[in-house]
């Protein structure tokens, strides 16, 4: 009888325990409005460094004067450049970068 009781409270424990670590690992990785999931940060992470590439492949773009931050697949372009037309190339480089869903250029034209 003894032996019985010991066995259902740790099947009540196990089942309680098995719930909790459930609920944390399926809400663990998930995103909410301020915070990325683990997948978007690394998509984001890609993207952003996909679009630097693609700046600095381009003889038109000042890479280096030029910042580039993505969340959740929108990227913010920042920095200084020249001409209009640098600026016109660093949004045409982005827009052609897989997985950018919006683009929102603030360079500032010197």
């Amino acid at each position: 009888m003894k032996t019985i009781r010991v066995i259902s409270k740790f099947n009540a424990l196990l089942a309680v325990t098995g719930a909790l670590l459930l609920g944390g690992l399926s809400t663990g990785c998930s995103s909410t409005a301020t915070r990325d999931s683990t997948g978007e940060y690394v998509d984001d992470a890609v993207i952003t460094t996909k679009v630097k590439s693609a700046l600095f492949g381009d003889d038109a773009v000042k890479s280096f004067a030029i910042s580039v931050e993505t969340v959740k697949g929108v990227v913010q372009l920042s920095g200084f450049v020249d001409t209009s037309v640098q600026k016109e190339a660093a949004d045409k480089d982005t827009a052609a970068v897989r997985g950018v869903k919006e683009i929102h250029n603030n360079i500032i034209v010197k």
